[in-house]
């Protein structure tokens, strides 16, 4: 680089540093702001269920008993005590949740131990690895572009991600998982440019797959894509590289052996769902809103007016088509190859399966992590060329759209951290409306089963709901014994079995009182029962 154009940059680094200083500070409080506040969802019910050492059996053999239960008899299981000890947070998994690895769960235990099983207490363990992205991304960056402006772009990107800001408020293994995948690439970059110790390169890189299966098993499919961009530069050449990647593969994925043992005696469950047949069109509008949530997120629902939606999709996407195209002109080969690989086969192994076959895999938002990531690093590979053009007019478009994109980032969080709910919580999305209903009874009685979605959905409540809600739950279509002296009987999500049979034995009617949240209340035959008015929803896109 000549010197005048190194001094023209080193002016503009000092302002551009300062303010992605600023944002690295909000992007910290955000990460730790309210993080009580939102519900704890579904899933997040059941990390707690596992680092406690509880399975959903003995939840269902102990609780579903037909019994009234007050709401400290469900969330005992939500807490550790001395009863249970590791070797049940990982007996556990093994035995009903076995796709999903022990080391979060191990690490999550230990941390509750020293910092409470609150819900901020767990999620904190996010929010803290989160911190762990910033340098993790900037690595990355100098492997990848030999560049610390778009290392700093990155971050500044990443810091006000809502996409990022989601993970690092739940009590769940993807925000470790984005850091791990970040890590084994930027060693694995590391390894095959090196030309010293490189045998120490393959090992963290082997290291880092380890631990990446260990926290999530679609781990294997980035080490895969790592050998797939090895192959392509390498022209099919058995290389001394080519050998050293194979045995840092083999290397990571022999650490696993136990647990991949451990997957296959045990009968992976609870994944029928992403199975489910749904639309096509349905399935294309999710890909385009979730790479647009990547950088902007309002919460919007299918029913937004599309003068907020189509907005804010097009800018996305113009943004991430246009920073592929900048890759592919302007970069060598080796490195927009891999990043198109790291998007391209990740988006591609999960979308194929779902045209083929039917299914919504590849709207999972959190399967695609790997994909998001490294739309990302192109996004910032972007700004990071076109901020400082020698262009004025090309200089001042694409800044604009930097503040545009990085202040509707800051709104996008600051909507997050402030708010109760969001889209990503399906199936508990509607809780907290569901709780004010509940709560506001008398002396209500909640009634639910063991069906589908309902024990874990159901704990999620508990979250919500006053001490003077009673419980009663039963298993399939068990038939509870109700008192009477309860104001309000209400069904959270019951089986069309166990309605059917409350209706001949009691001659109950059925009522929905909130739909969206599969709340229901019983009424005996010629009563009237004022239903309250639904309160208003949160919108989900």
């Amino acid at each position: 680089m000549n010197s005048p154009l190194k001094k023209y940059l080193d002016i503009r680094y000092n302002p551009l540093q300062l303010l992605i200083i600023v944002l690295l500070l909000l992007g910290i409080f955000f990460r730790f702001a309210n993080l009580d506040q939102k519900i704890y969802w579904h899933d997040e019910t059941y990390t707690s269920l596992r680092v406690a050492g509880y399975t959903t059996k003995e939840v269902v053999q102990e609780i579903f008993t037909g019994q009234e239960i007050t709401i400290d008899n469900v969330q005992k299981y939500q807490h550790i005590n001395n009863e249970k000890k590791l070797g049940d947070t990982i007996n556990s998994l093994a035995k009903e949740d076995s796709q999903h690895p022990p080391l979060y769960y191990i690490i999550a235990r230990y941390w509750v131990q020293l910092f409470g099983d609150s819900v901020t207490g767990i999620r904190s363990l996010s929010a803290v690895i989160s911190l762990l992205m910033f340098p993790a991304v900037y690595w990355l960056c100098i492997e990848l572009f030999k560049s610390s402006l778009t290392g700093w772009i990155a971050i500044a990107l990443i810091t006000v991600s809502p996409f990022q800001l989601l993970y690092a408020q739940e009590a769940r293994e993807y925000c470790l998982w984005g850091v791990i995948i970040v890590l084994s690439s930027a060693a694995f970059l590391r390894a095959i440019q090196s030309q010293r110790n490189q045998k120490f390169y393959w090992f963290v890189y082997s290291f880092t797959i380890a631990l990446g299966l260990y926290i999530y098993p679609l781990t294997a499919l980035v080490a895969i894509e790592h050998g797939i961009y090895l192959i392509a530069i390498e022209r099919l050449r058995l290389s001394k590289t080519f050998i050293s990647y194979i045995l840092a593969f083999l290397g990571g994925h022999l650490a696993f052996l136990p647990w991949l043992f451990v997957m296959q005696q045990n009968q992976i469950k609870g994944l029928s769902w992403t199975s489910e047949e749904v639309s096509k069109l349905s399935l294309i509008k999710t890909w385009v809103g979730n790479i647009s949530r990547i950088f902007i997120d309002f919460n919007l629902d299918s029913n937004a007016p599309l003068i907020f939606v189509v907005p804010i999709t097009l800018f996305t996407l113009i943004i991430v088509g246009y920073s592929i195209y900048m890759l592919y002109r302007n970069l060598p080969q080796e490195i927009w190859l891999f990043i198109f690989i790291l998007i391209g086969v990740n988006a591609l192994l999960l979308i194929l399966p779902d045209l083929i076959f039917g299914g919504r895999r590849s709207g999972v938002n959190r399967y695609l992590i790997p994909c998001f990531l490294f739309i990302q690093l192109a996004v910032a590979y972007l700004f990071g060329t076109q901020i400082f053009s020698v262009s004025l007019l090309k200089r001042k478009l694409w800044q604009l759209a930097l503040v545009i994109l990085i202040s509707c980032g800051i709104a996008s969080c600051s909507m997050i951290a402030s708010a109760e709910t969001w889209w990503t919580k399906k199936p508990s999305h509607y809780h907290p409306q569901v709780a004010r209903i509940i709560n506001k009874a008398n002396s209500p009685l909640l009634i639910s089963d063991n069906s589908s979605i309902n024990i874990g959905n159901l704990i999620s409540l508990t979250y919500l709901l006053e001490p003077k809600v009673k419980i009663q739950l039963v298993i399939n279509q068990n038939i509870p014994k109700i008192a009477d002296n309860f104001s309000d009987v209400f069904l959270l999500n019951p089986s069309g079995k166990l309605s059917s049979e409350m209706k001949k034995t009691y001659h109950y009617k059925i009522k929905p009182v909130y739909p969206p949240g599969m709340l229901w209340r019983l009424e005996k035959n010629g009563t009237s029962t004022k239903i309250p008015a639904q309160i208003s929803t949160a919108r989900e896109y």
